[in-house]
Parts: structure tokens; sequence; C-alpha cells
């Protein structure tokens, strides 16, 4: 049997088009592990999934893979698959009774107007002042592509610059990242269709609101620099392969382009011919003297490299690439370079690099580490303006040149903050703020009079008034304390019966800091609790937080998921059979390996777009090659013996008794191939060993999240909460 399945953006409605297939009805012995959930009935028997006999043998050992055939996606018999899994998971969701009303409230809430783009890369909707222009997206509500608003002043009316709805009819071609010229006459878009992480750049003329003959292709995770004259810009692209395309089993290379000129004609700037795994980006200073070049090959250290575009027959030079630490450069005050780092300081300080004496005896300490962690800092206005997070909730601090403190930036209260972009010589900037109660506003500061105000504050349906957040601290396996955030309702009781939906990452120094969504909201509304643990591997606590959790260490990240799980039960905020797990990507990780390790400890599973094949996540491209900074590899013996361990796809045991888990995952999803998400979902439906459903929600014209169009996402989240509601007993 094999489905074709299209969303259509117009409708809630699936079209099913039925090629072949036979479900036979079965009964499912009871097995060792959980519970079968207690409204389990006997289920139709799971889509086939062929299993073959290969093996590889790693390190002398062998290891069977019978799903390597799901990773061919673009064959006949994975799409044939594809669309009978999807066939046969939504007609079973869409029979939830719950989940017509879950759609309808998240429709409701989704309503109002906002701010920031959900998924966009970081800082993407923070206003920006650029010339006598102020550009901001702003969304009517039930849009699926926010848009970008351009206005001739601050008190101006704004006037719609970009409309991202009418790129394409099911709203799912996406404005992805845009940068404006220094006078604001520019601005370069990037396209990303379906999900994608390959971009498309153009560029629109401000004034008439139309794009010039620009187009910049093969490009991924690269962001534009503008020269100061808005003549030309740098930006970083992959070669291309036989047939056309960008090739990401390359590195990328530096390269200028010229307004009005074709891409083909962009001069190459630099490429790294040394080693093999490492990319370069490019930044202009804003005084136009310098081409700042950071190196990327992971997420626990960088190297930073220059060229001085007034001498360029100098050649780059190579400043920081000793790869002991992170570097973020700042800025630049002449040949002074500031970077936020973690050189000497786990948690983070501002040191000022003199390019004629860049030995580290020579550098000059500016802010020094504090007692919480540096998440980020900008120079503005002549300040530097610094984001620490004390127990993952933000404080903001404004320090002189000299490094001594001026003030603390007001904040609306404990949350999030994030934004504070600018120049050096402009004395205002934008940052936005939310926790799990109040959504994204946008407030602007006022450097010089230490003034914050209001920009945009959205008015939204939902009432957080009978609800708190409050944190907590739990211990570990191995006595580590880790916080946790929860939020539910004032007057719920602790009598161990609340349905909870508990989230978690851990990886790549990403911190979880309080963040409002829609879906959150309607979980609440209906009962919920709402938990949020700051595992290791994040960056909370710096960068030993985040060391804890990676490579051979990565077991301590589901130890702490773990940890509070049984936290949340012994406490009476839940039990075993009303806790529902979530998370996304490495996070998609982090509740297959825990579900798979402790499958008495759930009522629901949500994995989504997961990297759950631990022994070949590496294997699709460059990019997923340089996560191996916090995961590993497993050409490496001991690290192949850790990795396997935990890997998700191999320690799924036959005849298990597994938790109801809705698998979640994208068919254009480049970052994480779905082929994690199929093998694990096969093996989970082939081992199941009770009535407990294993089902894959497959999407289609959609990636990893970037872009996801409002309407999507709505269908999306209804299925996610109806399954959780279903199996915590809910209705």
């Amino acid at each position: 049997m094999s489905l074709q399945v299209h969303r259509n953006a117009n409708s809630s409605a699936l079209l099913i088009e039925v090629v072949a297939v036979g479900l036979v009805l079965s009964g499912c012995a009871g097995s060792p592990g959980r519970p079968a959930s207690p409204d389990a009935k006997p289920m139709p028997a799971y889509p086939e999934s062929r299993r073959t006999d290969h093996v590889d043998t790693y390190h002398g050992q062998q290891v069977a893979d019978p799903y390597r055939w799901l990773e061919a996606m673009d064959t006949p018999a994975v799409k044939s698959w594809v669309a009978a899994q999807n066939a046969f998971a939504q007609p079973w969701l869409e029979a939830i009774p719950a989940r017509k009303r879950i759609q309808e409230r998240l429709t409701q809430l989704w309503n109002y107007e906002r701010f920031d783009a959900r998924g966009s890369d970081d800082n993407f909707d923070i206003p920006v002042r650029k010339g006598s222009r102020y550009f901001w997206l702003r969304n009517d509500g039930l849009q699926n592509q926010s848009v970008l608003l351009v206005a001739d002043g601050l008190a101006a009316a704004p006037r719609v610059l970009i409309d991202p709805n009418a790129f394409s009819a099911d709203a799912t071609v996406a404005l992805a990242q845009w940068s404006v010229s220094p006078g604001g006459n520019y601005v370069a878009y990037a396209q990303s269709d379906g999900g994608t992480d390959w971009k498309i750049w153009r560029v629109r003329d401000v004034a008439t609101g139309q794009d010039l003959d620009d187009v910049i292709r093969l490009t991924k995770f690269t962001g534009i620099s503008w020269e100061p004259d808005g003549r030309g810009f740098y930006y970083t692209r992959y070669p291309a392969g036989g047939d056309g395309r960008g090739d990401d089993q390359k590195q990328v290379s530096i390269y200028h382009h010229q307004l009005g000129a074709a891409q083909d004609t962009d001069r190459h700037v630099y490429s790294i011919t040394d080693h093999a795994t490492r990319n370069p980006g490019a930044e202009v200073t804003d005084d136009g003297r310098y081409l700042v070049i950071s190196v990327f090959d992971g997420y626990a250290s960088n190297g930073v490299y220059y060229l001085d575009l007034q001498k360029p027959e100098d050649g780059v030079v190579r400043l920081l690439d000793g790869w002991d630490a992170l570097y973020t450069f700042l800025g630049n005050r002449g040949s002074e370079f500031l970077f936020q780092t973690t050189a000497g300081a786990d948690r983070g300080r501002i040191v000022a690099i003199d390019l004629a004496r860049p030995e580290p005896s020579a550098w000059r300490e500016i802010v020094p580490e504090q007692l919480e962690t540096l998440e980020g800092a900008s120079y503005i206005g002549g300040h530097l303006i610094s984001r620490y997070l004390r127990d993952a909730s933000a404080l903001v601090r404004v320090y002189r040149p000299d490094g001594s403190l001026r003030n603390s930036v007001a904040l609306p209260g404990p949350g999030t903050a994030a934004g504070f972009t600018g120049s050096a010589t402009l004395g205002e900037t934008f940052f936005k703020f939310n926790s799990y109660l109040t959504p994204v506003a946008l407030y602007r500061y006022d450097i010089a009079a230490d003034k914050v105000e209001v920009f945009r504050q959205p008015k939204v349906a939902f009432d957080p008034a009978p609800y708190v957040t409050e944190q907590v601290f739990y211990t570990s396996k191995d006595g580590t304390r880790v916080p946790m955030f929860i939020t539910r309702r004032k007057d719920a009781k602790l009598d161990g019966r609340n349905p909870v939906l508990l989230y978690g990452y851990g990886g790549f120094n990403v911190s979880l800091t309080p963040t409002y969504s829609v879906p959150v909201a309607v979980w609440l509304e209906m009962g919920g609790i709402y938990a949020v643990a700051n595992l290791r591997g994040g960056g909370e606590y710096g960068e030993a937080w985040h060391e804890a959790g990676t490579k051979l260490r990565k077991q301590n990240v589901l130890d702490d998921f773990i940890s509070a799980a049984e936290w949340l039960i012994s406490s009476r905020y839940t039990s075993s059979d009303r806790l529902a797990i979530h998370g996304r990507s490495n996070g998609g990780l982090l509740v297959g390996a825990s579900l798979v390790q402790r499958p008495d400890l759930f009522a629901a599973a949500l994995p989504g777009v997961g990297v759950l094949d631990m022994l070949r996540y590496h294997t699709p491209s460059a990019n997923a090659r340089q996560w191996s900074s916090d995961y590993g590899l497993s050409e490496d013996a001991g690290q192949f013996k850790a990795l396997l361990a935990y890997s998700p796809v191999h320690n799924v045991k036959q005849g298990g008794c597994y938790p109801p888990t809705l698998v979640t995952t994208a068919d254009r999803d480049d970052r994480v191939m779905p082929w994690h998400s199929y093998k694990f979902g096969a093996a989970l439906q082939q081992a199941q060993g009770c009535s407990n459903p294993v089902l894959l929600r497959i999407e289609t014209r959609a990636g990893h999240g970037v872009g996801k169009p409002t309407w999507m996402q709505i269908e999306d989240w209804a299925d996610q909460l109806a399954f959780a509601v279903r199996h915590l007993q809910m209705e």
C-alpha cells in the first residue's frame, strides 16, 4: 500500500490518494515495561517496514541496521512507506475527540498581532535602524508568514516592504533572513522553499519596493555583511556540485558581491585550504576597515582571522587560531578588537585585543567574568551591553568603554531578553522580551538617557492571571543540582494527578529561558502543567555545564531529564500515567533515548525532528559532522561505545512495552535528515510488545521548523496536544 499525502494551506483537511494497501487487525500481548495505555485497544497492524540483513562493523563489533534502506528518501519504496505511515496515523489522530476543540483554541490564541518570527534565526525579528529608517516584522495574527515593515522615522507610519505570504500559494516559501544596507536604501533577503536550509538571496530597493536583478544562490547558514557605502556585501557559499546545486560536503568560501553584478562574477575573497572541516564567515567592521573572519568547526571552540581592507595585499591574518575557547567579535575601536570569550573564563568575559600586540599576555580585560553566565554582548553607542543569565533568567548590564558598570537595563520581570543589536555610533537599540505567560513585546532602549520604552506590544486572548511560573531545583543521578521551571495554575493541587508536559534540550550550549508559546498556553488552559528542565549540555551555567553533557558525558543529559521526571512524580506534581515528554532536534534525541531507557516512566512521548541514529548522524552533510563537538563520532572507538549505549535506534528492545509515541518530522528537513525518525519509528513499531500506539507524522513541504507557515504549525500542534490529551487521560 502507498498513499500520497498533501496538506492544503486553505483547509485543515488531508487529501489522501490511496495507491495500494492492506491493514489487518491484530491484538498485542502484554509484555515487560510500562503498562499499556489505559484506553489502549487492539491496533491495526502498522504499515509494513521491510527489514534487511544489513550489518556494519565498527571497531570489530557488528551492528545491525535493518532499516538502512529508509535513508534512500527519494526512492519510490521510501516515498510509499512515508505515505502509508501518514495514512495510518492521521485518521487515528483526527479521531481523537479533543482534537477539534484543541485546533479551534490554537487558532483563536494564535490570532493576535505579534512581532516575532517563531523558529527564526537569532535576532532575525529584532527591529533595526539604518539611516533614518526603521525595519521590523509584524504578523496580523493568522498570517502564515510575518511581513517586513519599514518606516521613514521612529514615529512615521510603517509600510509593507516584503510580504512573504505572496511568495507561494501554500505559504511554504518563507522569508528566512534579511539584512539592511548601512544607509537603509536596500534590503538583502533570503527565501527558503519548503523549510530547506538552502537559501536564495535577492535585493530589494527600499524606496521603490522593487527587486534588483541580483540573485545569490548556493548558500546555507550565511549572513550578509554590507560594505559601509551599501554598494556591495560579503557572504559565504558552497561550491556547485555536478548537478549545479550547492555541495555541502565541501567547505564554504567567502565572496564579495557588487550590486548589479551577476553572481558568477563575484570576487573570491578567502577559502580555508589546510583544514577540511572548518568554515569561514565574514563581517565588515562598522568603520569599514576590516573584514573579520569567524571560523566555525563545532560548538566548543572557534578561530578568528581578519583582512585589512585598506591593505588587502597583506592577506588574511590568523588572529585567534589556537582553538582553545569560544570568541565572538563585538566591534572595534580602530585596531583594537573587542571580544566576548570563554578563554580563561568559563562563564564568559569581554577582552580587548590590539592587532599590533595580539599575544594573550597583552590582552586587556574590560569586563571580567561574573557569577552569572554571559549569554551575549553588543558594542553599541560606545557602550558594552551585556546579557547575563542568572539561573536561566535574563539580566542586562551596561558597561562604559573602560569596563566600569554604568547601569542595569530595567526589564519587565523574570524572563528572556534578546536583541540589543546596532552599531558603535548609534545611541539607541531594540530588544524583545517574553516569559512563559507573556508574549514577545518589542522595546526601545535609549542608551544615553538609560530609558526603556515599549515599541510594540501585543494583546492576547490568553489570561495569565490564574497561572504562575516557579523555579525549582532537583538532584540528578550523580548529585548535580539542576534547575527546572514549572508553569501551572496557582490553585493546582499536588495530588499526583496533574497532567504534565516535560520539555528539554540539553545540548550545543543552548540555554532554555522563559519563552511564550501558544501551544503551551492552550495546554495550561486545559489544566496541564508545563515543566522545562535546564539540563547539562546547555549554556545556562557556562562552558563547564555545556561540556558536562557532551561526548562521553552525554548520558548526564539523559540522567538529568529522567531525574526531572522522577522529581515531578515524587513531589506529587504528577504520576507516570499523567506525564508526557517533548523535545525537538537534539531534544528529539533526548526524548527518544529517555523513552527507550525508561519506558515505565512516561505516559506519552513526542520526539520531533530528532537525531536518533547516533552512529550515522554525521553522514548526510558537512553541517551534521560538525555536531561531533557535542556528540563525538562513531569513527572513534571510545566515542562509538558511548554513542551505541544511548543511540535510540539501536537500543529499542524487541517485545518491550514502550509508551504511546508520536514521532514527528518533515520530509524536506535537510538539517536533521528525516530518515532518523523513519528508522526510529519503524524500529519502535516492529518491537512494540503492547497495544500502546507508535505513530509517525511526516509533514510535507516543510523542513526543520524555520519558516513553517501558521496553518501548518496549528495542524502539527493540534495533533501533538491531542495525542498527549488522550494518553494522559485528560479528555
